[in-house]
């Protein structure tokens, strides 16, 4: 918890995966089928599809998300020795479009939008993976808007990604509280320009890049009184 404010905030932008939605689950409800493998695979799959991401950025070779998504999976059960019985592998990919929120999720955005503040995703994911992920949520009625990458065609942490949120909310980089789990995109958010919350849920060490969170939080309902939002 903190006792710091963000003042002048008109919008509030949120990550989506690993912020709104928890990317260990797909791997989680196949427990009874890989075992103890279960975790390293999540998150040997989470890190390579990271990985592509940037890399496919740098080599001016974009493909959507879930291409992406799929190709890190392949990685991942081919290093782990993870066979593909009884179409596990589809399994999995089909659960990765049905991401559990954390728990906190729909009531926190739900108040944001009756405090007044401007609510969006902004995310790596491909259109139909957001609606999907939003639409199994049931939180579509608390964003003004849902923004994808792919029409950019390149990924984060790439500026002119988060210009999309500037120039969808019509609102200046200092007026949006960008809130994600990930440390690398909390930091790029604030070099770009943003107010920034680090939603460390895991007690992970800061990041040496250029860019700093304003505030860190464990929880994304920790945010509310950051922003001067009622519970």
């Amino acid at each position: 918890m903190t006792d710091q404010r963000l003042e002048g905030i008109k919008a509030c932008v949120f990550d989506a995966y690993g912020t709104l939605f928890d990317v260990n689950t797909a791997a989680k409800h196949c427990a009874g089928e890989l075992g103890d493998k279960w975790q390293p695979l999540a998150n040997m799959w989470r890190l390579r599809q990271l990985e592509y991401t940037w890399l496919r950025s740098l080599m001016g070779a974009y493909v959507d998300f879930w291409q992406v998504t799929a190709e890190a999976l392949d990685f991942a059960m081919a290093s782990l020795e993870i066979a593909d019985k009884d179409g596990l592998r589809q399994r999995l990919l089909d659960l990765y479009l049905q991401l559990d929120a954390y728990p906190e999720v729909p009531a926190v955005l739900k108040t944001l939008k009756a405090a007044g503040f401007k609510t969006a995703v902004l995310s790596n994911g491909s259109p139909e993976m957001l609606q999907s992920a939003v639409d199994n949520a049931g939180i579509g009625d608390s964003l003004d808007a849902v923004l994808s990458v792919h029409s950019l065609g390149i990924f984060k942490p790439a500026p002119q990604v988060y210009q999309m949120a500037v120039d969808t909310l019509a609102v200046a980089p200092d007026e949006i509280s960008f809130q994600s789990s990930n440390a690398w995109d909390a930091h790029a958010a604030s070099h770009f320009g943003f107010r920034v919350a680090w939603i460390n849920r895991f007690g992970q060490a800061r990041e040496r890049m250029p860019g700093a969170p304003d505030v860190e939080l464990t929880a994304l309902d920790e945010l509310l009184p950051v922003l001067g939002a009622a519970a």
